[in-house]
């Protein structure tokens, strides 16, 4: 499919925060292609495959982590770009790098930081991504970072709209490098953002079904899953259940992805957009569910929240978690000598720089490290941490 008039464009790139010098660049890629390779050819994307999703450090093969919904979200989102005639390539990259910035233990870890930081700045995943990908990841020799395109950064730091207050790690960042942030990001990143939506709203069904955190029975009170599970049911008579659970995972992917491709193609025409800075300039998402499959969706993440994400069970390990890195934050402020020489080494002597660095080698940590971790400094197995 031909790029479309409001597509992003690589041979347009506002460039790179260090630039790019020509002897460097290898092989006959364009800039959005570099950056994809970029990402996953990282340490910090390498690291996903042990990091939360929804299971905290989950004992059975078949649960996704970061990385798998990642891998999963960029195929949605290569799907949609495609058929919109955007870029999709940088899209693919927005999809990868997404949840880069995520600590381990998911959300429960995010919320820890926050309250270990909430004196120094608090902390956003969201923000350290790209802290992650413009200082700490910084495999070149000339300068820091793993030196993205704007159009990334931009996606990155805005694909869940414009950034009103900008927390203290993207401030900083944008104070360097502007990405203005008061406007919306490409088509690319919103693309992104809500492939990321279609993708934890359905894969984690599948796994709240294998876990047994939640039931058939219990999906089915969703009006819009029974209408889709009457259907699989008269087009498979006696399929086995499995089969037909994923069945329904799949139609409502299938469900979803139509239905932003409409409606992202009616909000373009009725927008005018014929350039990707019309795009920004909107004055809202051009990317989006409908109103009724916005309803829909909405009504699904109710209910995934009550029945899955606040279970018991979840909650409980949630707290462990917590608990596991507050100790961790608290012990390395007070011993930073527990810190490994590298970490002491540029340990700033005075806050908020000190605590924001022991936050940045704890968000880095993969479930399983941090687990090993804990028990290395406080000589005991981070109990209960296994739900699955």
């Amino acid at each position: 499919m031909e790029r479309a008039v409001y597509a992003s464009d690589p041979a347009r790139s506002r460039g790179r925060e260090f630039g790019l010098e020509p002897e460097t660049a290898r092989g006959p890629r364009t800039a959005f292609q570099r950056d994809r390779d970029r990402i996953i050819h990282s340490i910090a994307f390498r690291r996903l495959r042990h990091k939360t999703q929804v299971f905290v450090a989950p004992d059975g093969d078949h649960y996704r982590v970061r990385l798998t919904h990642s891998l999963e979200v960029a195929q949605i989102g290569r799907v949609i770009a495609r058929s919109l005639g955007l870029d999709e390539d940088l899209t693919e990259a927005l999809c990868l790098a997404h949840d880069i910035g995520h600590p381990p233990f998911g959300h429960a870890g995010e919320d820890a930081l926050e309250e270990a930081l909430a004196g120094h700045g608090g902390f956003d995943h969201n923000a350290n991504t790209l802290r992650v990908l413009m200082r700490m990841e910084s495999p070149y020799c000339g300068h820091e970072g793993v030196n993205l395109t704007w159009e990334m950064l931009e996606g990155l730091a805005k694909h869940n709209g414009p950034v009103k207050r900008a927390p203290w790690a993207l401030a900083e960042l944008d104070a360097a490098f502007p990405l203005e942030l008061s406007s919306h990001a490409s088509l690319e990143a919103q693309v992104a953002a809500i492939s990321d939506d279609i993708a934890y709203d359905n894969h984690d069904i599948d796994d709240g079904l294998r876990a047994g955190f939640l039931t058939l029975d219990d999906l089915l009170e969703l009006p819009s899953i029974a209408a889709q599970w009457a259907r699989i049911e008269e087009r498979f008579p006696g399929g086995p259940r499995e089969r037909l659970q994923r069945e329904l995972v799949r139609g409502q992917i299938g469900r979803m992805v139509n239905d932003v491709l409409a409606e992202t193609q009616r909000r373009i025409a009725e927008s005018g957009a014929q350039s990707v800075e019309d795009v920004r300039a909107a004055g809202r998402a051009l990317c989006g569910f409908s109103d009724g499959m916005r309803k829909e969706e909405r009504a699904l993440k109710k209910f995934m929240y009550a029945r899955l994400y606040l279970h018991p069970e979840q909650v409980q390990t949630a707290e462990r978690a917590k608990a596991v890195i507050a100790a961790l934050f608290a012990a390395y402020r007070d011993d930073p000598g527990l810190l490994p020489e590298a970490w002491q080494a540029d340990l700033p002597a005075e806050e908020p720089g000190r605590s924001r660095r022991i936050a940045d080698y704890i968000a880095g940590m993969t479930d399983r490290y941090a687990m090993d971790s804990y028990a290395r400094v406080f000589g005991r197995e981070a109990e209960g941490l296994r739900n699955v």
